[in-house]
């Protein structure tokens, strides 16, 4: 489930607090969470409404001057149902705390480099984890696509990769492509150290 940078803002500042889907199935369930790079939005009922019961109020909760508005800019499809999906900010992402250098102890730089390579033993189309970094590091902000090609990968995989990277707190997601974190920085200089180098 995506959001805009706007919608994002305003769901922090209390603004919006609905959204509306049109999906085969649900995307979300109350409860659930979704990070974000404004924070952790968090969900609650998650409803099917019929279009008629939609009401203008409900199109300004969630951002729209009105339902006409609303109901344009819902996914077409009459094999699809609606969705309302409350929802709200729930704090900070807990992935911030791990990307800061911050108090960062060598013995826990050591356990961000075993972990990779932990990963990397079991990674099924071989040693990636510092090419990837590397890559990061050398690129900043350059698409995800171009990254991908550049090292020969499938840009789902690709993307799948830095996501994993980015729970233990070594990269950050930009407007475009990413960046290495505080943290990221050091562990990749601790591989280099190590005499670590890229996979090719």
């Amino acid at each position: 489930m995506m959001f805009k940078r706007d919608v994002l803002d305003r769901v922090v500042a209390g603004e919006v607090s609905l959204a509306f889907r049109r999906w085969l199935r649900p995307e979300a369930k109350a409860g659930g969470t979704l990070r974000t790079s404004v924070g952790v939005i968090e969900f609650g009922a998650v409803d099917i409404v019929a279009q008629e019961d939609i009401t203008d109020e409900d199109a300004r909760k969630a951002g729209f001057p009105d339902r006409s508005e609303l109901l344009g800019s819902l996914r077409p499809g009459t094999d699809r149902r609606i969705y309302r999906i409350a929802l709200h900010h729930a704090g900070s992402d807990p992935r911030e705390g791990l990307r800061t250098a911050k108090d960062l102890t060598e013995r826990e730089i050591a356990l961000d480099a075993e972990r990779l390579a932990l990963i990397d033993s079991r990674s099924k189309h071989g040693p990636w984890t510092e090419t990837v970094l590397t890559l990061i590091a050398g690129r900043p902000a350059v698409p995800a696509r171009e990254l991908a090609e550049s090292i020969d990968r499938d840009l789902a995989r690709f993307k799948a990769d830095v996501r994993r990277l980015k729970e233990y707190g070594l990269t950050e997601s930009l407007e475009t492509g990413y960046r290495l974190s505080p943290r990221g920085e050091l562990v990749l200089a601790r591989l280099r150290a190590d005499g670590t180098r890229p996979s090719e």
